[in-house]
């Protein structure tokens, strides 16, 4: 699939303070010559900072790393996990269309992001604040069907639900990730059969999902005040 830059570009772009200091630690990581090594978790952090990847974030990035920047654009393109076009302002919904989502209803879903985002993918909602893609096979067959949004999955979706969430979305608010249906985890949809020991015990919901509720930071942009940043690795 051919992919190419967006035709309505920012003027520049540049890191904030704190993420400038946490990509200059990154370059760190790499031994003399090799700092281009970096260009994907830069990119990614332009990304997680903007929504998306402009040209002047991927060819700061490039002068960043001291490369040519049609290199820096080939990794932008070639990987699918880079929004190249802007995405909604309150979230982007990535849906999963592969084998086991797509038979458990994950043409429902897709056509819920018709009526209720944008009719077409990668096309921002008339009020800005989501888009929509569909995405290839994202590991939660077991709960299907399901989307992720930002950096968390939301499984076991019906249409109703998956409706509800977007509204939610719209109205700025992060829904609680997870199963949407009652499931724990992937323990099977009629309740476990075995290992019931520990059934009942322990948090209401599972570690990814407490995790998600903790740090509040399913559809934040990444700034870089998140945490201290700390280098402790060495150059060989």
């Amino acid at each position: 699939m051919l992919r190419r830059l967006h035709p309505d570009q920012p003027e520049s772009f540049a890191f904030s303070p704190e993420n400038q200091k946490w990509a200059e630690a990154q370059i760190t990581k790499y031994p003399e010559g090799r700092e281009a090594s970096a260009i994907i978790p830069l990119l990614w952090r332009a990304q997680e900072q903007e929504g998306w990847l402009s040209r002047p974030a991927i060819e700061f990035v490039a002068d960043m790393l001291d490369m040519a920047h049609i290199r820096a654009l080939e990794v932008a393109t070639f990987y699918f996990m880079f929004q190249l076009q802007p995405v909604g302002s309150a979230a982007h919904v990535q849906v999963c269309g592969t084998l086991s989502c797509m038979l458990c209803g994950a043409e429902d879903l897709i056509e819920v992001c018709k009526e209720k985002i944008s009719p077409t993918a990668h096309t921002v909602s008339k009020d800005g604040k989501l888009s929509w893609e569909e995405v290839e096979c994202l590991g939660a067959c077991a709960n299907a069907p399901m989307v992720q949004i930002g950096k968390d999955y939301y499984e076991d979706l019906s249409s109703e639900r998956f409706a509800e969430l977007i509204e939610d979305l719209r109205n700025g608010s992060a829904p609680v990730p997870g199963p949407q249906n009652g499931r724990f985890s992937v323990e099977p949809a009629i309740g476990l059969t075995s290992l019931l020991e520990g059934e009942g015990a322990g948090s209401a919901v599972n570690k990814s999902v407490a995790l998600a509720k903790k740090f509040k930071d399913t559809i934040k942009k990444i700034d870089g005040t998140e945490a201290n940043l700390s280098v402790n690795w060495e150059k060989q």
